[in-house]
């Protein structure tokens, strides 16, 4: 087993980069088949549009997938804020105490514009492949920029 320390060791970020995130619940639970928990979540992504611009994010039941831009913060830091802010209202929403996502994250940094929109309809067809519903217009707990043009 790779410790967390070792997965963070030579991570760097820069400002204005595109990446695409997965941090999951601890011991993999399925948290957010909780809907209030999901929609804490949620809620979390569109909180830290000050820090980031978000291209996408899915919820699933135990991890969630987020694609955006890094404004000033470090990626890091972005997604400690993000962990921290869900972990408090999921934990005071619950009664509970305690970590509610794994130590690590998976980061992808997005290398061209191709490579964005590949991660992008991965992200959003996440819920398709996991079988949980036949269209994705039935999944609450998704967004995606580029179905929001008013154009």
């Amino acid at each position: 087993m790779v410790s967390s320390k070792k997965l963070l060791k030579g991570r760097c970020s820069s400002a204005h980069k595109y990446y695409s995130v997965t941090i999951c619940c601890a011991q993999r639970a399925n948290l957010f088949e909780n809907f209030e928990n999901a929609c804490v979540a949620a809620r979390a992504v569109f909180y830290m549009q000050k820090n980031v611009n978000t291209i996408c994010y899915t919820v699933m039941p135990d991890h969630l997938h987020w694609l955006f831009q890094v404004k000033t913060l470090s990626l890091s830091e972005v997604v400690r804020q993000f962990k921290s802010l869900t972990t408090v209202k999921i934990n005071a929403l619950n009664g509970d105490k305690g970590p509610i996502w794994q130590q690590n994250y998976f980061e992808h940094q997005i290398r061209n514009e191709r490579d964005l929109i590949i991660q992008a309809r991965y992200i959003v067809a996440n819920p398709l492949r996991a079988g949980i519903v036949q269209k994705i217009e039935q999944y609450p707990f998704w967004d995606c920029i580029y179905l929001n043009d008013e154009s």
